[in-house]
């Protein structure tokens, strides 16, 4: 399968602009026209992985953890960022990452941690935000004969997704009111004539990146001498999507027993525990990777235990003093799990595409 028309299977999975602003996704070396047989999925694409990749002839690199998070001047054999991508692209070898899209969106790795953990109903500690530097709505007023030709153009130039939904628009029937001056040719009427006509209003979601684009492609088919369109900034939250989540457990329980069964669920001898290791669990919140700049979500849901990659002296200290049992797996191995559900995803979206789980991806940690 070519990775073109594998890659919107991967965003369908984790949409790109559900990733933070920081970070670094999608398509990062590679050709979209290549052909792909085999994918190796892992958290970080490491010296070792790397080996282990290229000797299992493996076309596709899906990383967690994106290679290179700052804009690279050079490319260079053994300098630069991450030597490893000049070794990619020289084995062909494409890299695409899903990082806090996979984070973010629904039936990701905090959903995954939700479940394993026993929450309920969970909501996200931190809520993404649609705002005018992401997304905005685009209104357009045309004839009916245009609605289709309109439509189609500004689906092919990057609008209408929501989630997993793609050609999204509202279109409403209505009468519109004008007025040509002497020297135009309007689409209907004749100029000079105050005109009412029967218009259609499509309204449709728009990534910034993608306005100038859609803008120009609608008004390429637009039949009307002058177009009438608003772009409508967002503002709006987007409280099913976002960083961590948090809710209730269906029923409560023993916090040595939940402490117990993470560790065998992640196959892990030492975790970190903070706070009190006696009581009952009825409420809890989780976060994969890094998570500490969440404390005030967590302490202020009230919650009694807190799963987590990874945390700084100091935020360890915070949720002590609040008596917020905490468990970190360490930052990968936090991540590390939702590795062959994510492979599972992909087999059933890419016929004829291999996908395996790297035996070579592990912990920089030693726990001992």
């Amino acid at each position: 399968m070519k990775l073109k028309k594998m890659m919107p299977h991967f965003e369908a999975i984790a949409p790109l602009e559900l990733a933070e602003d920081w970070d670094n996704v999608g398509l990062l070396t590679g050709d979209p026209e290549q052909s792909i047989k085999k994918v190796m999925l892992a958290i970080d694409l490491t010296q070792a992985v790397f080996e282990e990749a290229k000797a299992q002839k493996v076309d596709l690199m899906l990383t967690y953890h994106p290679p290179v998070f700052e804009p690279v001047k050079k490319v260079v054999a053994g300098q630069g960022v991450s030597p490893l991508l000049y070794e990619a692209i020289r084995a062909k070898m494409a890299i695409y990452t899903m990082h806090t899209a996979l984070d973010c969106v629904r039936g990701g790795v905090n959903d995954l941690l939700a479940e394993i953990v026993g929450i309920e109903k969970s909501q996200p500690l931190q809520a993404q935000g649609f705002d005018e530097k992401k997304m905005c709505k685009m209104v357009v007023f045309l004839p009916e004969s245009d609605v289709a030709s309109v439509s189609q153009a500004i689906f092919d130039a990057g609008a209408g997704h929501i989630g997993k939904y793609s050609r999204c628009s509202f279109r409403c029937e209505g009468t519109g009111t004008f007025q040509g001056e002497a020297g135009t040719n309007p689409t209907v009427g004749v100029a000079n004539v105050f005109e009412q006509a029967a218009e259609f209003r499509l309204e449709t979601i728009v990534p910034v990146e993608y306005l100038s684009a859609v803008v120009a492609a609608m008004i390429k088919v637009h039949s009307y001498e002058e177009v009438a369109y608003d772009v409508i900034p967002l503002l709006h939250g987007q409280t099913e999507t976002g960083l961590g989540r948090v809710g209730d457990l269906g029923k409560p329980v023993s916090k040595k027993i939940l402490i117990e069964h993470i560790r065998k669920t992640f196959k892990q001898k030492v975790v970190g525990i903070i706070g009190p290791t006696t009581g009952k669990v009825t409420r809890a919140a989780v976060c994969a990777g890094s998570c500490g700049s969440m404390l005030n979500q967590v302490i202020g849901q009230k919650c009694d235990f807190y799963l987590t990659g990874e945390l700084k002296h100091h935020f360890a200290l915070e949720l002590q003093e609040a008596g917020v049992t905490t468990v970190c797996l360490s930052h990968t191995n936090s991540e590390r799990i939702i590795l062959p559900e994510l492979a599972k995803r992909c087999r059933s979206k890419c016929d004829g595409v291999k996908f395996v789980v790297s035996r070579k991806d592990r912990d920089p940690f030693e726990w001992c």
